[in-house]
């Protein structure tokens, strides 16, 4: 019986790495694929060994792929558990992986918009815009800092939990988790950028004559 492969943490850091660049080679066909086959790379290295099986499973990853960038890092956790465990001996074919990513995708990229270009961006900027209008070179350093830090931890981590939920997942997906994510997501920015109103906005009243 041929021993078992599994991913190592340093083949899912180089993963998570290469995820940075998912929209590197966007284009109008398949929008995100190229990508996506590009940070699946590491993976597919350590569980194929042949030509043959490398190429195939490359292929069957520059299917369409386009979801939120950021929350494509679960999907790419939750592929990366059905490739090991195809590659173990499981009877996992390119239908059942494909079917994953494509149910994922549509609910996911639903999340990432009011979650980070609505709320998280957002916030940032307003903070680090509140230092730079007082004449602290801090915020334009904040900003930099502080939206890569969240960026980057959150790609890990989701990607992770994605690993290590494999297609479980999925379940989650189908209830009213990700309603609830975004809604709260929502609330506290609207919280936030309401309480730094009073920094850039006064009203002054005249009384008339």
């Amino acid at each position: 019986m041929a021993e078992e492969v599994h991913l190592t943490k340093s083949d899912r850091i180089k993963v998570w790495w290469r995820s940075t660049f998912i929209q590197g080679s966007w284009n109008y066909e398949r929008m995100q694929n190229g990508g996506w086959a590009y940070t699946l790379i590491p993976a597919l290295k350590r569980l194929y060994h042949t030509k043959e099986d490398r190429s195939a499973a490359l292929k069957r990853h520059l299917e369409f792929f386009n979801t939120h960038p950021y929350l494509a890092s679960p999907i790419i956790g939750v592929t990366m558990a059905l490739e090991e465990e195809r590659a173990n001996g499981a009877p996992i074919d390119d239908k059942a992986i494909q079917g994953v990513k494509v149910g994922m995708m549509g609910p996911l990229a639903g999340v990432g918009d009011p979650v980070f270009w609505f709320t998280v961006k957002p916030i940032i900027g307003a903070l680090a815009a509140s230092l730079a209008m007082a004449g602290n070179i801090m915020g334009p350093i904040l900003y930099f800092v502080l939206w890569n830090a969240i960026r980057m931890a959150f790609l890990w981590y989701t990607q992770e939990f994605g690993y290590k939920a494999g297609s479980k997942i999925t379940e989650d997906l189908s209830g009213g988790l990700l309603q609830e994510v975004t809604k709260g997501a929502t609330i506290l920015g609207m919280f936030i950028l309401g309480s730094l109103v009073n920094r850039w906005v006064s009203v002054k009243f005249t009384p008339r004559a």
